[in-house]
């Protein structure tokens, strides 16, 4: 079972308009609540794709129970913490007529000593009973960074496979302790750790860096740029396909899903990285965050090429083995 693991969970009020005129009176024709937060984004994803999973996270307040019901709609299985606080909570506007999308985000929850230990010890139970741990999305106060760094302490004693998808202040103290893979986008590493990774030759030391941290997997995304990767000191890059993108949101929790669900299915990383690729651009254009079928992402497969950079890999060698 996948572990994913979601510290700052979200509440999306979405409301539906035919056409938005700023500065004027507009009314939805509909609107509906639905759950965001980056792990949970993965969770949806890999339901999608068939892989059990389990989604932990906090929820308070009246917040939270419309976020509960919101997950029990769509059959994501969770486990909670209830916090004092509310749940952090979003108001997203979709004009109808040009698919656009604009989000209006509360100030985040802040969460207490006592709410975090609790939920450190239920991550460390159900880490023992998964193949591979998530971590993903933000640190809403300073205390809740333990979540991250105490995780993934975890899920090294415990020899299991733990993929972060983080940023802010803590995610250099989350690298120095070696989790098996790290996804960012580009923007996010720069913003977090005050690096420039602008071009090539910066991304590759980086991905050098990280195989000297023992990160085994690294993945750089930036859009509709290259990705680049890195299995070991193996580094590659792939264009994602050209497509009508409408929204991006929870594209890199669709990637992300895609190499859970490589890792899971013990797939070739070419093939999974292809996937990930594919999860993420195909998200681009529906309004929905991370809820690509898998016959709509094998559309993409075929015209996503992924070429080795460096020194290259021989396919016999190219299989995980844990």
């Amino acid at each position: 079972m996948i572990l994913t693991v979601t510290p700052n969970p979200l509440l999306e009020r979405r409301l539906f308009f035919e056409n938005i005129s700023f500065g004027k009176i507009n009314r939805a024709f509909s609107e509906n609540f639905y759950a965001g937060g980056k792990g949970i984004n993965v969770s949806r994803q890999l339901n999608q794709l068939g892989i059990k999973n389990l989604a932990l996270t906090f929820l308070g307040g009246h917040n939270g129970k419309l976020l509960r019901k919101a997950l029990e709609y769509e059959s994501i299985n969770f486990n909670a913490v209830s916090t004092k606080d509310e749940t952090r909570y979003a108001t997203v506007t979709i004009n109808k007529q040009n698919n656009a999308l604009t989000s209006f985000f509360s100030q985040n929850s802040d969460f207490n000593e006592n709410e975090v230990d609790e939920f450190i010890n239920k991550m460390d139970k159900a880490i023992q009973n998964c193949s591979i741990v998530v971590f993903a999305g933000s640190a809403p106060n300073k205390l809740s960074q333990k979540v991250f760094t105490e995780g993934i302490s975890l899920a090294n004693k415990y020899d299991k496979i733990s993929i972060l998808d983080t940023y802010g202040e803590h995610l250099k103290e989350c690298i120095e302790l070696s989790p098996f893979a790290i996804h960012n986008n580009r923007k996010e590493i720069e913003d977090s750790l005050g690096i420039n990774i602008s071009n090539e030759e910066n991304i590759l030391d980086w991905l050098d860096a990280l195989y000297k941290k023992s990160i085994k997997m690294a993945f750089v995304t930036d859009g509709e740029k290259e990705v680049y990767s890195s299995k070991f000191d193996f580094h590659f890059k792939a264009s994602p396909p050209k497509v009508n993108s409408i929204n991006s949101l929870g594209s890199g929790d669709a990637f992300v899903a895609g190499i859970v669900y490589g890792l899971e299915r013990s797939l070739v990383y070419e093939d999974f990285l292809k996937l990930a690729i594919a999860l993420g651009s195909f998200n681009t254009q529906q309004l929905e965050a991370a809820n690509v079928k898998m016959s709509e992402a094998e559309t993409l497969l075929d015209i996503i090429e992924v070429q080795p950079v460096g020194k290259k890999m021989k396919l016999i060698d190219d299989s995980p083995n844990y």
